[in-house]
């Protein structure tokens, strides 16, 4: 049996008739949500179906780690509006548990199966948008079947955890040394469990340079996480079904709870047979409005690529302030409001124990694999008056053009002024300052909240 929804109809307004665009959303989160108020505020006569494969919509996944440990109280914080609001409220058709397999552009069907009804459906578009998001990389190593072993990126998912932690669990393994298993790393010990954190690589936050990264191994050492770097693993044993044991090319290691971190892929599998232009990762191309290489089709969050405005070329960075980007925009130029995405500088932020670690624009991998010629400058200073108290250790990173003198990228690490540095040089990179022009910004001054000359100035007078 099949579900059919048709494409829009005409409605009578003051002796007119008004056609109701059909607008379909696969996917009820960031980039999902954010459309469809996009398109509820801007296309009053709007009719708005959004296919979500689970049963949650619109929250923010970037505080789950936190749940785990009860800095936030619930899972139920998190989220923005409840499905029913989106139903009651907006009167959108906000259907959960559907599973889409195929999209015909020709048609203009999205095709799949409801889990809810038990039955196969199709919907028919003027507009389609897809919000899939990411889902958790899990190499298909021996045992990872196991009970005890997690991913994180779903409301679900944090449940799960939870409720594993209530056991008598001890020895906890990350694997993955990114910003989910540092954030969930601190956030273990927080609640007093032994943490091991295996890295395949030779640094923590890779997407730092090893001079940066370095802050956060240290870090990560004092508060007591056993930090195993160069190692892979290669499966997990256990006993009645259950995780007991790591196993890695180099080692074993005990282990009640395991979380895998170790990256994540476009949720576009049901798109691989199709002629969506894809990337390397698996990531819908779209272009500067969203648009994909099929006629009134979309793609915006975790599923797509983003224009990176240092590279000059499309990337893929799945974070949250993307997808809310993205979403919006995808949302107004699918209701006629066109409006282009400007791109991104790469800017991301975590705060890991007593560090904060933020980033923006290129790294020094980064600008080697772009052929960018190119020149750092590194300082330490306090990030308020030296004599202020409170003052705290800051380090700073600066990667500029050696030809140019453009900015590139930036780091900060320290206990305290990360943000204000890191967005500083994110809205100097977005548009295309030099180094030198950080010295005549004028940026604000107190001591109990900078020094007289900002250290990224300071630093720029030295270049």
């Amino acid at each position: 049996m099949f579900h059919q929804v048709e494409k829009g109809k005409m409605t009578i307004i003051n002796d007119m008739e008004v056609y109701n665009m059909n607008y379909v959303i696969i996917g009820g989160v960031a980039a999902g949500m954010s459309a469809a108020m996009s398109i509820y505020r801007t296309d009053e006569q709007a009719h708005i179906t959004i296919l979500e494969q689970g049963e949650i919509y619109s929250y923010g996944q970037c505080g789950l780690p936190y749940v785990i440990s009860g800095r936030v109280d619930s899972v139920q914080e998190l989220i923005a509006r409840q499905v029913d609001t989106f139903r009651n409220k907006y009167g959108m058709e906000a259907r959960t548990r559907v599973e889409v397999t195929e999209i015909d552009e020709h048609k203009q069907t999205v095709g799949g199966f409801d889990h809810q009804a038990k039955e196969q459906f199709t919907v028919t578009y003027d507009k389609l948008l897809i919000a899939t998001g990411a889902e958790p990389n899990v190499p298909e190593w021996p045992g990872v079947d196991l009970s005890g072993i997690h991913t994180l990126k779903t409301i679900p998912d944090t449940q799960a955890i939870m409720r594993d932690l209530e056991k008598d669990i001890q020895r906890t393994v990350i694997v993955g040394g990114g910003y989910i298993g540092l954030e969930v790393a601190e956030n273990l010990v927080s609640l007093g469990k032994k943490v091991t954190l295996i890295q395949r690589g030779d640094q923590l936050a890779a997407n730092f340079d090893l001079d940066m990264a370095a802050l956060a191994y240290d870090e990560a050492v004092s508060q007591g996480v056993d930090v195993v770097l160069d190692e892979s693993v290669e499966g997990f044993k256990g006993a009645k079904g259950k995780v007991e044991e790591v196993m890695t090319d180099k080692g074993r290691y005990a282990a009640d709870f395991v979380l895998l971190a170790i990256g994540v892929h476009p949720n576009t599998a049901f798109l691989k047979t199709s002629d969506m232009h894809l990337d390397a990762h698996g990531a819908i191309k779209v272009n500067a409005y969203m648009e994909t290489n099929f006629k009134n089709v979309y793609a915006a969050g975790d599923c797509a690529t983003a224009f990176h405005r240092v590279k000059e070329k499309d990337d893929y960075m799945p974070l949250g302030t993307t997808a809310n980007k993205q979403g919006s925009l995808a949302g107004l130029n699918m209701a006629g409001k066109r409006t282009p995405f400007k791109g991104i500088v790469g800017t991301a932020i975590f705060k890991f124990f007593d560090l904060s670690l933020g980033r923006t624009g290129l790294s020094e991998k980064e600008a080697q694999l772009c052929q960018i010629p190119y020149e750092i400058q590194t300082y330490k200073s306090g990030h308020i008056a030296n004599y202020y108290p409170g003052n705290k250790t800051l380090s700073i990173k600066l990667i500029y053009c050696k030809k140019t003198n453009q900015l590139l990228g930036g780091q900060a690490v320290g206990e305290a002024g990360v943000s204000k540095r890191i967005d500083v040089l994110a809205t100097a990179i977005f548009n295309n300052m030099t180094a030198s022009d950080l010295i005549d910004l004028d940026l604000s001054y107190a001591p109990p909240f900078n020094s007289v000359r900002d250290p990224l100035q300071q630093m720029a007078r030295r270049i």
